[in-house]
């Protein structure tokens, strides 16, 4: 059987997590034959778990020249995710790169033009798409079956973190470090499967509380309200500061409600299109009859060693991949609109104006604080943040 040698580029959290899972044979077309950390300390560290085989290199450049890989997977700080993804294009590697895609859509554009020009494989670790529920969501939604989406609700706020997290790491939770809070390193999951159900917004009016529950300069409390093109809205939630916290994704439509909750998802079925029967019925408060039923939803949930898995398959069979790289750029603008529409005090369009949130991503940057504090790595075994 063909195998993919992949290198690692950055052994941070999830790096080192990604690592760990590789050299125990769980994706069995892929072999880790390098890894890359700036950390001497950090680097160090991961001799005690990987074979002598592996590549130990303090740099990705080294790891990329090296001819020991066919692809990176890049686990780096958000910010140089852009930039080491091109360095490995212009290198002829295929690259899967962690999210958020980038902090800002103009470079993450032109990111994805230079992967379109390499000719390479190019993914992106939305690992939540493999998960059943949301799959037979998206189904349902793009089936037409239950008609136009009307109204979409999502309240995720079980991304608790202590502020032990946030001093983990000097880049953490800074504007120069990280390029957001909960936004940019929790919430990509959601906001690409919001938009990857619903469709992307046409506008966007948000709160970002910066700092509210912990001593950070950051977003850590989010809510945000959005208008789509056929006239649905929706409202999204999200924090780092409630304990207990809740998942729970609404998305109505003409012929009725899909709730996911507690891993389970409920269809709520009207016997007939509401718009129809709103202007058919003759009883002021009539209602169509709904037949309520759980919906099964099978399928492995492989998370992401299911995506790592399926893009060593694209590499070596031409497989289609669990999300192209090209779809990073929806959910970071997404997270963009919602950033600048709270900066600025008003509704924002999208597509947004990337010069203009740039300019304001910058006066933040320069006001940041660079915190001085010794790295940590923490057991990530049931998260899925970083």
């Amino acid at each position: 059987m063909a195998v993919l040698r992949m290198g690692i580029i950055g052994m941070g959290n999830m790096g080192s997590d990604h690592a760990k899972k590789l050299i125990r044979g769980i994706v069995p077309e892929v072999e880790l034959t390098a890894v890359s950390e700036m950390d001497e300390t950090r680097l160090e560290a991961s001799k005690a778990y990987l074979p002598e085989s592996v590549g130990l290199f303090a740099s990705a450049e080294s790891l990329m020249d090296s001819g020991l890989c066919d692809a990176v997977l890049i686990a780096t700080p958000h910010y140089d995710h852009p930039r080491l993804a091109m360095l490995a294009f212009d290198k002829g590697l295929h690259v899967l790169c962690e999210k958020p895609a980038g902090v800002y859509t103009k470079q993450v554009r032109e990111m994805n033009e230079k992967a379109q020009d390499s000719g390479v494989v190019f993914g992106m670790m939305f690992n939540q798409r493999t998960n059943p529920i949301y799959r037979k969501m998206h189904e349902l939604v793009h089936s037409g079956e239950l008609g136009a989406v009307k109204r979409v609700n999502w309240i995720i706020t079980d991304w608790y973190r202590t502020q032990a997290y946030y001093d983990s790491g000097s880049w953490r939770a800074t504007w120069a470090g990280e390029g957001g809070g909960v936004l940019i390193n929790q919430c990509p999951h959601n906001i690409d499967l919001l938009q990857w159900i619903c469709g992307m917004p046409a506008q966007v009016r948000a709160f970002c509380h910066e700092g509210k529950w912990h001593h950070i300069e950051v977003e850590d409390d989010v809510t945000a309200y959005m208008e789509f093109p056929n006239g649905a809205t929706g409202v999204f939630i999200t924090t780092t500061g409630d304990l207990p916290g809740t998942n729970r994704f609404e998305i109505t439509l003409e012929m009725g409600k899909l709730v996911c909750e507690n891993n389970t998802l409920t269809l709520h079925k009207l016997s007939q299109n509401e718009r129809e029967y709103c202007f058919t019925s003759k009883d002021g408060f009539a209602k169509p009859e709904v037949d309520v039923s759980a919906v099964p939803a099978e399928g492995d949930n492989s998370q992401h060693m299911g995506v790592i898995a399926s893009f060593a398959k694209a590499v070596l069979n031409g497989e289609p991949l669990i999300a192209g790289g090209e779809e990073g750029i929806r959910s970071l603008e997404l997270s963009n609109a919602m950033h600048l529409s709270s900066w600025l005090g008003e509704t924002v369009e999208l597509p947004i104006d990337e010069e203009l949130y740039l300019q304001e991503l910058n006066k933040r940057i320069a006001g940041s604080n660079r915190k001085e504090t010794e790295a940590v790595l923490f057991d990530t075994e049931g998260s899925f943040g970083s």
